[in-house]
């Protein structure tokens, strides 16, 4: 009996060794089992944990998004607010009395669109030409707002130079638009006054050169932005440049009142689409983390 039982014990060994088993008693094998449950039990837990830890750091992350764009279109209606009064401000200025026109350059500089009186004659001999170049005419534009197609015809501003005689300065006065077929003198030699005159005009300052627009050719007077320096350097004058108003018009003569008074503001797009996202997201947020749908 005892070779028999022995015998059993070497082949469970056996087996044990072929198989890689191990032999668990049944009572040991039952409170393993148990270890086993407990062991899994917490580290469910802790991931449980772990995850409702990173979707409560994204809940409140993602709620950035809509704050954000909520700042961003309350600022475009700040910044439509400024644009407006200050439209509003440019629009005062070209409409103004006209005042003396002041030789100091810092005074200058704080007259821009102000409308300033100057009497004298112009020297047609050293004309300049602003080019290529649109009339500025309002109600022509406004009724031609919303079209794909405009028949604004392009030709250049005439650019003179305008001895004071009333200051005893040389200045640059733009006259105004002639259509391309009339940027020579020759072809509107009616308008090419010679008399002393008096007219009003509004202070325009250098302008920069913006991105891809051409250079400036001094050679062949093409001029395609307002460099004040160089040009009063070509036509001899001081660094003085006025836009003549429309009531300056001669017949046969460039067409006054060029001076474009336009701002871009499109603030109102920018506030539309900055509260659009701020809804959308908002309700997605809601959605998502409030009434627990998934988006």
């Amino acid at each position: 009996m005892l070779r028999v039982v022995c015998r059993r014990v070497l082949n469970v060994r056996s087996a044990e060794v072929v198989t890689g088993t191990r032999l668990i008693l049944p009572g040991v094998r039952s409170k393993l089992n148990g270890l086993a449950v407990k062991h899994d039990g917490a580290h469910i837990t802790t991931t449980a944990v772990a995850a409702g830890a990173d979707n409560s750091i994204l809940k409140w992350a993602l709620l950035l998004i809509p704050a954000a764009t909520f700042g961003l279109g309350t600022w475009q209606v700040q910044r439509r607010k400024w644009k407006l009064q200050l439209i509003k401000e440019l629009k005062e200025r070209t409409h103004s009395d006209p005042q003396p026109l002041p030789l100091d350059p810092l005074e200058l500089k704080e007259l821009e669109y102000r409308r300033v009186r100057v009497r004298g004659r112009f020297d047609h001999s050293k004309e300049l030409y602003i080019m290529p170049r649109s009339r500025v005419d309002s109600d022509k534009e406004k009724q031609e707002a919303g079209r794909l197609i405009s028949s604004t015809e392009t030709g250049a501003n005439v650019v003179t130079p305008f001895n004071c005689s009333d200051l005893g300065v040389r200045i640059l006065v733009n006259r105004g638009f002639v259509p391309r077929t009339r940027v020579k003198p020759e072809t509107r030699s009616k308008g090419q006054i010679t008399e002393e005159v008096e007219l009003v005009g509004v202070v325009r300052l250098t302008e920069t050169r913006k991105p891809f627009t051409p250079q400036n050719d001094v050679m062949k007077n093409c001029w395609h932005y307002r460099d004040l320096e160089a040009m009063a350097q070509a036509a001899d004058t001081e660094l003085i440049f006025i836009d003549a108003d429309l009531e300056s018009t001669v017949p046969g003569g460039p067409i006054g009142g060029q001076t474009r008074v336009t701002l871009r503001n499109e603030h109102l797009q920018y506030i539309l689409t900055w509260y659009g996202l701020c809804a959308a997201t908002s309700y997605m947020w809601f959605q998502k983390f409030v009434r627990k749908i998934p988006v």
